[in-house]
């Protein structure tokens, strides 16, 4: 693959940085109880969504998770609007009734965050086939977790999309735990990339946590895709730093089902420290352009947050209106 252009590699830490930065003020405003319901972070798992979605198009499209801001945000998301979608407010992505697992905006290329493990796949499988039919050569990405390769949902998909070589890219985003289980006791393989073989296509292991063998892999594996050369599986190891969801602690103290020494051994893989040390050793982006995006992203956030604070909630007038059933 052609080396990394310097505007690309900033794209990717401006990517990167815009997630963090969002989760963050996401769980400390969800502590606080300004925002409504069940929110889950994807502090520590940044790499994926950001070396995935850079090697899309504007037209692929992709499907999440309920762990799904940073897919979101790493295919062009507006802080604001999504913000405003958290808070619940009519500004939002979904006039604020979808919520944190349900934000769609379909002129992205975005089908959907999803609460249901494993949902997103049949439905990325079907955009597949759809680019077929239609004669369009866009890839689809879905996202998805450890536990969602224990679904049946997920072999279904692999083996459809196996059979009739469609244009989509599978990523398991293995953190090592489904909510409080870790994948270990309840998964059959060591490695969810060894699946694949069941199904005749590729399955590679990635370090999650490198942003740039995220996006070279994800480049291959879309290359394949629009040149018709069917699905690949990627497994992207990685790891959450939080809870399952925000304001679950079960991971610290007594009874914990995570060693704190496992989790800070994972913080120091940090894959945005992981790029700021490779800009550093290669000399090829300055500490000041990532210093300076930081910044920027910084004064997004805060006026995101101000549009989602001032924006105004549904009329209760409204609440039959874009409900499908």
């Amino acid at each position: 693959m052609e080396e990394l252009n310097k505007e690309l590699l900033l794209d990717l830490y401006h990517s990167m940085v815009r997630i963090r930065m969002f989760e963050e003020r996401v769980r400390d405003l969800a502590l606080k109880n300004e925002i409504p319901g069940f929110v889950h972070v994807s502090i520590g798992e940044e790499a994926s969504a950001t070396g995935v979605c850079a090697a899309l198009r504007h037209t692929d499209r992709i499907t999440s998770t309920h762990r799904g801001h940073g897919h979101l945000i790493a295919k062009g998301g507006r802080l604001d609007r999504m913000m405003a979608e958290l808070f619940g407010k009519r500004t939002g992505y979904c006039k604020g009734k979808g919520g944190s697992m349900h934000i769609v905006d379909y002129s992205l290329g975005i089908l959907g965050a999803n609460g249901i493990v494993g949902a997103g796949l049949p439905i990325a499988t079907g955009s597949a086939l759809a680019a077929v039919v239609a004669g369009r050569d866009d890839v689809s990405v879905c996202f998805f977790g450890d536990g969602a390769s224990n679904e049946g949902t997920f072999h279904e998909s692999l083996n459809l999309a196996a059979v009739w070589k469609l244009p989509v890219v599978f990523v398991c985003e293995n953190n090592g735990f489904g909510e409080f289980t870790p994948a270990s006791t309840v998964t059959s393989v060591r490695d969810i990339a060894q699946r694949a073989q069941a199904y005749g296509i590729p399955g590679l292991i990635v370090n999650g946590n490198d942003v740039v063998e995220v996006y070279r892999y994800a480049s291959e594996a879309a290359a394949r895709a629009r040149a018709g050369e069917g699905p690949t599986l990627l497994e992207c190891k990685t790891y959450r730093w939080e809870g399952h969801v925000v304001g679950e602690q079960a991971f610290l103290g007594a009874g914990a089902y995570r060693d704190p020494k496992e989790v800070e051994e994972w913080k120091a893989r940090c894959p945005i420290l992981r790029f700021q040390k490779f800009a550093a050793e290669s000399g090829r982006v300055s500490t000041a352009e990532l210093k300076k995006i930081e910044e920027e992203t910084a004064t997004e956030l805060e006026a995101a947050v101000q549009f989602a604070r001032e924006s105004p909630l549904p009329d209760t007038s409204e609440v039959t209106e874009d409900v499908y059933a």
